[in-house]
């Protein structure tokens, strides 16, 4: 499967993408206001308001679209694009999933699955800017623009030391191995 994220391509999925948002906020500014989500689920931090996505989300698409277009013009000789739609959803899968599992109430599943996520970052390159971007658009429903940004951020500069960092140093030692002997 081949992805072609052209600039027409890029601006119809961001445009579709700042319109879901946006019908998202006039929902809820129409019906029960415009909620505002705070760090830890706790008041006595700062808030956010869901307003920000409206702005956030339109870049952040267009920004990870353009990233994952770079990626996969250097990828053009693989012609294995598909596991850029596959990182897509599944992230979007397991944001989705997350959300879920902490408006229910339940501590130890989200906990559980960063967790697990954050072992299979060793092993999986789950750094990739449309995992991100399918991590953010996922959470949103639930958790607003700007807390999954920030937390995405974090986890996507972990992941990508996870996953990066190991194969650095045993590329290094093997090649100081192979120049002393």
């Amino acid at each position: 499967m081949k992805i072609d994220l052209t600039f027409k391509n890029r601006l119809v999925i961001t445009l579709v993408v700042s319109i879901l948002m946006w019908a998202f906020l006039a929902w809820d500014y129409f019906h029960e206001g415009v909620p505002t989500h705070y760090i830890l689920h706790n008041d006595a931090y700062p808030g956010f308001s869901n307003w920000w996505g409206a702005i956030t989300i339109p870049i952040v698409t267009w920004g990870l679209l353009y990233l994952v277009y770079l990626r996969t013009l250097k990828e053009e000789t693989k012609n294995n694009t598909s596991s850029t739609i596959y990182g897509f959803i599944g992230f979007f899968l397991y944001a989705a999933l997350l959300s879920y599992s902490f408006t229910t109430g339940s501590e130890t599943i989200p906990m559980y699955m960063t967790l697990s996520l954050i072992v299979a970052s060793f092993f999986v390159p789950i750094y990739r800017p449309e995992c991100l971007l399918g991590y953010i658009l996922g959470m949103t429903y639930v958790f607003g623009a700007i807390l999954p940004l920030l937390f995405g951020i974090i986890f996507w500069t972990l992941f990508t030391i996870a996953y990066k960092l190991p194969r650095i140093i045993v590329q290094y030692v093997t090649k100081k191995n192979h120049s002393s002997a």
